[in-house]
């Protein structure tokens, strides 16, 4: 069979079935996978049962792996035997689960807020892939709003004014405003990242409202009146007409282009176990797209 569509919300957002992803895919599947993700920016596949060496190897079909925010700590304790899948979890590598005041709960609790996947480096993030394989009782859900529906409905006046402007990324700074004190090491090995505010995405020639919460200032404004803006902006970007909320079941794989979105986890218990396996490939587009920033 081949990739069919079915749309999950009015601007984006589509469940795809007709491929098995525990099997190899070939060059028209990739390509056909693309191009949905061109026009939906997301896909959702239910009922993909896939070990860990094959969500990596259908990952890799898309381009480089890249292994985030793990690069900070080469070599820590892991639940997986590959480097680049990222363990978004909160059950500890020996067992159990983590505890409310643990660094992962607190990195587990930064995901609960609208960000791009790496957009605080350089290459940012492409696609991430998402595989379910416990889900808490409730809560737990994943949203996705559309940066692209959200920068078409702004005011031609506020268009105009966000077009000269770019914002600065850090890698830790929705850890450390949760209250995690990364060491001036840790800071050091990823700088920021400076952005336009308004970019084009690379498959569609779309223009998207670049924000999120890794921006922490707008260079050409001052502090407060840049973050006030960089508020403004994610507010209107996350109204609910612009977000996909994504119940997820066991065997659930969801594929997301960070280039064109941004997304959240939603609360749940954390005394209740909930693992998901992620994959993200490296947007080679975006490294003439930014500007490297000495650490501060």
């Amino acid at each position: 069979m081949s990739l069919q569509l079915k749309p999950l919300h009015p601007l984006f957002a589509a469940e795809a079935t007709g491929i098995d992803l525990t099997k190899p895919v070939d060059a028209d599947t990739v390509r056909a996978i693309d191009d949905a993700m061109d026009k939906y920016a997301v896909l959702v596949f239910r009922g993909q049962p896939l070990t860990e060496d094959q969500q990596v190897a259908f990952a890799s079909s898309f381009g480089t792996l890249d292994a985030g925010l793990k690069k900070l700590s080469p070599g820590a304790p892991s639940r997986f035997k590959h480097e680049v899948t990222i363990d978004i979890s909160n059950v500890r590598p020996e067992g159990g689960l983590h505890g409310a005041a643990d660094r992962k709960t607190i990195s587990n609790l930064a995901n609960q807020l609208w960000h791009s996947d790496s957009s605080f480096q350089r290459p940012a993030a492409k696609y991430s892939m998402l595989h379910s394989v416990v889900v808490p009782s409730k809560g737990g859900q994943t949203e996705y709003a559309d940066l692209r529906a959200a920068y078409d409905s702004l005011s031609d006046e506020l268009k105009a004014e966000i077009a000269p402007l770019h914002s600065v990324h850090a890698a830790l700074h929705s850890r450390m405003w949760l209250g995690d004190k990364p060491s001036a090491a840790e800071i050091a090995k990823m700088p920021p990242v400076q952005w336009p505010l308004v970019r084009t995405h690379a498959g569609s020639g779309r223009k998207v409202l670049w924000v999120g919460i890794h921006a922490t200032h707008i260079v050409e404004k001052t502090l407060a009146e840049g973050r006030m803006l960089l508020q403004e902006l994610l507010e209107h970007a996350t109204q609910r007409e612009f977000v996909y909320r994504h119940e997820w079941r066991v065997g659930d794989l969801v594929i997301w282009d960070n280039r064109a979105t941004i997304h959240r986890g939603r609360r749940f218990d954390i005394n209740e176990p909930r693992e998901l396996r992620r994959t993200t490939t490296n947007d080679m587009d975006s490294v003439r797209d930014s500007v490297l920033l000495e650490a501060a």
